[in-house]
């Protein structure tokens, strides 16, 4: 059977961007001559016209991380906490971009993945905006649309039958959220869905054909819950033990909520590993953090000299501030 989803995934890719993007892309890829494999661009800005005065988001896939960095200690902090995330500029904008190994972004768009910060983020639309060559390019393509299956597995049993194509990314959007230390507002994972309803009306029916291949159409969750209980195995699903046999829906839902909670519990800590990994590789990375929390959550953070000087520190000591406003969460 066709997979609906590789072609839905493919057009949007190769959807245009500002040429400035393309060129800042291929800057990016030509600093890891032989290494660099694709860079993705995604994130809010592209949704943007004007790309002037924003911080860019691009995803740089490499072979390896020793091909990207040589032996050393970037090679092996990329490897044990993925990714390795580094500012850039070029032709007047400002970037920052994150490294992960082609095995990694497979990994991490899968669901197997042990955290939500890759596949939650290309589930959303995302543009290739440079490839090595066309097994990078159809590599891409194939890990990519492994990620809103992974988010589609993960949230049906957390749902009524009843739930609409739109309220399973909602939901999933949200409990992404709150998988990791986020500064976006309340709502965010609706007004997400009802930016381009009509993409992720095609691309939630094409994920759940690709979990249950066959079924037919009519409401998702009623589809998904009849799917539990007649297949011998749910094609992708991180929740299904065909050693068990079909399991009920009760303990599906109680395998998601597990899942759901251990997916939190990480999250949370590795945000800020991460971060603190981030002062390492980023210069000015907490301004740029202070920035981030203030366009999302609508804040007035002001970094402090002595916060620059001991930026892992200075994060820290905003941590509980922030959460006690909710400009974090």
């Amino acid at each position: 059977m066709t997979d609906p989803l590789v072609p839905l995934v493919a057009a949007e890719l190769a959807l245009r961007v500002d040429e400035r993007v393309t060129a800042m892309a291929a800057a990016i890829a030509a600093q890891y001559p032989g290494a660099a494999r694709a860079v993705l661009f995604y994130g809010s800005c592209l949704r943007e016209a004007n790309l002037d005065g924003l911080m860019l988001d691009f995803y740089l896939i490499v072979s390896d991380y020793r091909a990207a960095y040589g032996p050393g200690w970037l090679a092996w902090a990329n490897r044990a906490i993925p990714p390795n995330v580094f500012p850039f500029e070029h032709g007047g904008l400002a970037a920052k971009y994150a490294v992960l190994s082609e095995a990694d972004f497979a990994r991490l768009c899968g669901p197997e993945a042990d955290n939500v910060s890759v596949w939650a983020r290309f589930a959303q639309p995302s543009r290739l905006v440079w490839a090595a060559d066309e097994g990078a390019r159809a590599a891409m393509i194939a890990t990519v649309a492994s990620a809103a299956p992974t988010l589609f597995a993960l949230t049906l049993p957390m749902l009524e039958p009843d739930a609409s194509i739109a309220e399973i990314w909602e939901r999933g959007f949200a409990l992404t959220y709150g998988a990791e230390l986020r500064a976006e507002r309340s709502g965010r994972a609706t007004s997400i869905v009802a930016s381009d309803p009509e993409r992720y009306a095609a691309f939630g029916e094409a994920a759940l054909t690709r979990l249950l291949p066959g079924a037919g159409r009519g409401t998702a969750v009623k589809r998904w819950w009849r799917g539990a209980s007649t297949s011998d195995s749910l094609v992708g699903s991180p929740l299904h033990q065909p050693s068990a046999g079909p399991p009920p829906r009760a303990g599906e839902e109680i395998r998601a909520a597990a899942r759901w909670a251990r997916l939190q519990r990480r999250g949370k800590w590795l945000t800020l590993v991460r971060l603190a990994k981030a002062t390492t590789t980023f210069a000015g990375g907490i301004d740029y953090l202070a920035w981030k929390i203030n366009r999302h959550a609508g804040t007035a953070i002001e970094i402090r000299p002595w916060q620059r000087r001991w930026p892992i520190v200075g994060a820290l000591t905003l941590l509980p501030r922030l959460l006690r406003r909710g400009a974090v969460r």
